[in-house]
């Protein structure tokens, strides 16, 4: 099946869609040949410490290894660092916004991978928050104190909070790093865009005449 047109357009209008079109295929292509170059990739370095967490299950605070992190059945583990430092009152409003979003869909990806959200401020304070936006599928953790965040270039030697994501894999009881969001460090003009492949609120913007916009950007409140 291919459209042929949609009610009342101009052939001008069809012209351009056609156009757009070939080029919204030669992405798809790209996208897929990036996905493939990226599963292809070796394992990195092994972890050098099994970072110590805290955490709260049944409402007490818990301790719990990175290496833990991994279920018996899955050797896979995506941990997004959400830019709330250990003196910020509320996290980064655009890290919310991801993981509103994230926490919808982490039950899916929970069938896959192990998935959990580390932050630099204390569990309590980070849970409270949580709790608040509604975030009841997302694994959250508190590197408070461990160096997870600056090892893995998600804190900046001053505190400065950074939106860093990372994969590890564990494969014979060691845990190795396989691929972390680099493009937030890339030399790009403007934003670097490194989430936007798991970020639904630009990908459905992108799609709008006037796109993301210039100068806005989510809020914690409306």
């Amino acid at each position: 099946m291919s459209i042929s047109s949609f009610p009342n357009e101009p052939d001008d209008y069809r012209a351009a869609r056609q156009k757009l079109l070939q080029a919204e295929i030669e992405l798809r292509a790209k996208v897929a040949d990036v996905a493939a170059l990226r599963r292809e990739l070796p394992f990195g370095g092994e972890v050098r410490q099994d970072y110590v967490f805290k955490t709260i299950e049944n409402g007490a605070e818990q301790d719990v290894k990175m290496s833990d992190l991994f279920a018996p059945d899955k050797d896979t583990l995506f941990l997004y660092s959400l830019m709330y430092g250990r003196k910020q009152e509320n996290p980064c409003p655009s890290c919310t916004s991801l993981i509103d979003y994230l926490s919808g869909g982490a039950a899916h990806v929970g069938q896959r991978i192990n998935f959990a959200v580390c932050a630099a401020a204390p569990i309590a304070d980070f849970k409270n928050f949580a709790d608040g936006r509604g975030w009841r599928n997302v694994r959250l953790l508190s590197s408070a104190d461990n160096t997870y965040n600056t090892d893995y270039f998600a804190e900046t030697s001053d505190g400065g909070q950074l939106p860093m994501g990372n994969v590890f894999v564990k494969r014979d009881g060691a845990v190795r790093h396989f691929w972390g969001t680099e493009l937030l460090y890339a030399n790009l003009d403007g934003h670097p865009r490194h989430m936007d492949q798991m970020w639904p609120l630009w990908n459905i913007l992108d799609l709008t005449p006037a796109g993301r916009g210039d100068d806005w950007s989510p809020s914690l409140t409306y």
